[in-house]
């Protein structure tokens, strides 16, 4: 076994974690994940703060599944596999994920997490997917409040927010955006926060997935495909027709039963390192988009009316990959003031198409005339 390695990963506002392991693969993965969007940073005893400590340690798993099987466990679902997990009479929340070989101990008094798997990828995704949630808690406390919005900023800060229903093109919207030259802030979620009079914006972290024929429009499937074929690794939440329709060639989008693509998974620094899209840390939001993908119509601003929504506003109880079994979310409810600031904007809605060059042309336009 390893020397204890530590990872600190800590957002632009201050709050921060650290990710401790035997294994190094654990503590570089949270490094990769969490680098590009807050900052990380190897770190040195003393450690101080909430932790996340995490190993390969198969007979722990067995002596945590032990302790939850002991108690009256809930089941939930826990990012697409069955979690038990029971909580004792001082909060300690234990869990245990039998199809992934996972255990887990939240011990709230000391704010220490133990994560232990069978399998070091498992236990690394496990490790920095849990991080996230204890800045997620961190932020909500300080005020912070999540938004279903990509995000893209120049280089002086000013941000654009798109907001939309599912499938409304937000994701689209950012990507051509930063293809265009913008940063990359966010693909699906921001945290914004008043503070004296401006709406600050910080990223979530989080793997980006892209359909098919966004990566084929934007001439990205052929240097995806390459880079696999060399033996390069995407994210190993991607399905694995996924990664054999890319080495094959195939442009074709994939679906589960449930009617859900199945899309390429790329990690945050693959982001810039194979597609070209700088990213950034945090942005002053300057405007709003609305956008709604159309096919078979031509790319073009309309009258639409659209405001902020509660759909537009992401709370625990609203999660459904990864419900706060272990208690680390504050049931804070929305904050008065975000709404009015973010209303006051400049803001627009139009309508793409799957015209890639021509919806590009049409944001880069209206984004310039919503900022300049």
């Amino acid at each position: 076994m390893t020397d204890l390695t530590a990872t600190r990963i800590a957002t632009a506002d201050g709050q921060a974690v650290t990710v401790t392991s035997h294994s190094t693969a654990v503590t570089d993965w949270a490094a990769r994940y969490f680098g590009p969007w807050w900052n990380a940073a190897p770190a040195e005893p003393p450690i101080t703060g909430p932790v996340v400590s995490a190993d390969v340690d198969p007979e722990e798993v067995v002596r945590l599944a032990a302790g939850v099987a002991q108690q009256q466990p809930t089941e939930s679902e826990y990012a697409g596999t069955s979690m038990l997990h029971a909580r004792s009479e001082d909060g300690t929340v234990t869990a245990v994920q039998p199809e992934g070989e996972l255990g887990y101990r939240w011990d709230p008094s000391v704010r220490r997490l133990r994560i232990a798997g069978s399998d070091e990828i498992a236990v690394a995704t496990a490790a920095s997917r849990l991080a996230r949630e204890l800045v997620r808690g961190m932020l909500l406390v300080e005020g912070w409040q999540i938004l279903h919005a990509s995000a893209v900023t120049r280089d002086d800060g000013r941000t654009l927010l798109t907001l939309g229903d599912k499938g409304a093109g937000k994701t689209t919207t950012a990507i051509l955006l930063a293809r265009a030259g913008w940063r990359l802030l966010a693909n699906d979620r921001v945290f914004a926060r008043v503070e004296t009079g401006r709406v600050r914006v910080l990223p979530w972290p989080s793997a980006a997935a892209f359909g098919f024929g966004l990566l084929d429009a934007l001439d990205l499937f052929d240097p995806v495909a390459a880079r696999l074929r060399a033996g390069e690794l995407m994210h190993p939440t991607q399905d694995q027709r996924v990664t054999d329709a890319l080495l094959a060639g195939r442009r074709e989008p994939l679906w589960r039963a449930n009617q859900k693509e199945m899309k390429p998974q790329f990690f945050p620094d693959q982001l810039d390192t194979w597609l070209g899209m700088r990213l950034t840390t945090e942005g002053t939001a300057a405007g709003l988009l609305f956008p709604q993908i159309e096919p078979g119509t031509a790319p073009q601003i309309t009258d639409e009316p659209r405001g902020l929504t509660a759909a537009d506003f992401f709370t625990a109880g609203t999660e459904d990959r990864y419900p706060d079994v272990f208690g680390l979310l504050p049931m804070t409810g929305a904050i008065p003031g975000l709404v009015d600031q973010l209303a006051a904007l400049p803001h627009q809605s139009l309508a793409l198409s799957h015209d890639t060059a021509a919806s590009a042309a049409l944001l880069e336009k209206t984004a310039a005339s919503l900022l300049d």
